[in-house]
């Protein structure tokens, strides 16, 4: 796989970066009018198409910005000239909020924000075209630049382990990891909205990250504020499904799903259509089958995580505690 190097970043303010507490109203406020132009990256040479990754939003591409490696995002250049006024305009308010989230956290085990661009200038991609030698996106085009993790996705590391699974030491530092990323975001009043192995990426030493804030939220103090069908399919809380008002506790559910998934290293409903599991979410109760030879101990947090009442299921904080006794018990 090659690298490829992206030259003349413009600097990014370190003062708009620092690490620190995020109220809600800061966050509302920061969402409507943050300025972008100071933590803007000017991508002005090329990219390479010899390393990308096609995802919902954009693609993904690995490139280095002060001699660190950075994953770039591009959004919405509306490539195919199918994108409305009205969708680009989502898109953009969409990515604003995904920055206004994730510049100002500092976390283990939240991927690193690094910088951002409402307007990328002169921005050249090999075409696949051998015909032609690039491919220029329009100055529309966003982008956002986090650090890059060699580990790759969580899916992809459980997908490659299916067979064999993980040993239960692992799954625990996995589970761990995810908790203590988890619970900072909600110590920081931030739902994050779609927990999933997908959003979950390895370092090389295997930490987990959580990535990918496109629909992360502030936690509004009156829960009828936040509603609205939000996340994936198969990960999403019967709340949010339902459209009711939902809290930071939809999270803890879609960990519970993550949880199932990590120790089981396989999808959680694999041949029923999005459809189909959401309406069995919610009127059937359906949930993963737990195997039998998982632990009662893990079993037990699953099902306190997806329990149907939000309100029974445990904070971030109550499931570290207890994950770590799971931890010591099996240890010893």
């Amino acid at each position: 796989m090659e690298d490829y190097k992206l030259k003349g970043l413009g600097a990014i303010d370190e003062k708009n970066m620092a690490p620190g507490s995020i109220s809600s109203n800061d966050m509302i406020f920061r969402a409507d009018k943050i300025d972008l132009k100071s933590l803007d990256v000017q991508l002005e040479k090329h990219l390479s198409r010899v390393w990308s990754t096609q995802g919902t939003c954009g693609t993904v591409y690995r490139g280095t910005y002060d001699n660190q490696d950075v994953a770039v995002k591009l959004l919405d250049w509306g490539e195919d000239g199918m994108t409305t006024a009205a969708e680009t305009v989502a898109l953009r308010a969409s990515f604003k909020q995904e920055v206004t989230v994730w510049q100002k956290l500092d976390h283990p085990n939240v991927t690193k924000f690094v910088g951002a661009s409402m307007g990328t200038s002169n921005l050249k991609i090999p075409s696949k075209n051998p015909s032609e030698d690039y491919t220029t996106y329009p100055s529309r085009a966003c982008c956002v630049l986090v650090e890059f993790l060699h580990g790759g996705t969580l899916k992809n590391y459980l997908f490659k382990n299916r067979k064999k699974k993980l040993a239960f030491k692992i799954v625990i530092q996995l589970a761990l990891d995810l908790s203590r990323g988890l619970g900072y975001l909600h110590s920081e009043k931030i739902v994050h909205l779609d927990v999933k192995a997908e959003n979950m990426l390895l370092d090389i030493d295997r930490t987990l990250k959580i990535a990918d804030f496109g629909v992360a939220r502030v936690e509004a103090q009156n829960p009828q504020d936040m509603t609205g069908e939000t996340g994936t399919p198969g990960y999403m809380a019967p709340e949010v499904l339902e459209g009711k008002p939902y809290n930071r506790k939809c999270d803890i559910y879609s960990f519970g799903i993550c949880l199932w998934e990590i120790y089981c290293c396989d999808l959680p409903y694999p041949d029923i259509s999005f459809a189909e599991v959401s309406s069995a979410v919610v009127r059937q109760k359906l949930r993963p089958e737990i195997p039998r030879c998982c632990p009662s101990s893990l079993s037990h947090i699953m099902k306190k995580c997806w329990d149907l009442n939000p309100k029974r299921r445990p904070e971030m904080d109550e499931f570290f505690l207890e994950e770590k006794a799971v931890h010591i018990y099996q240890v010893n």
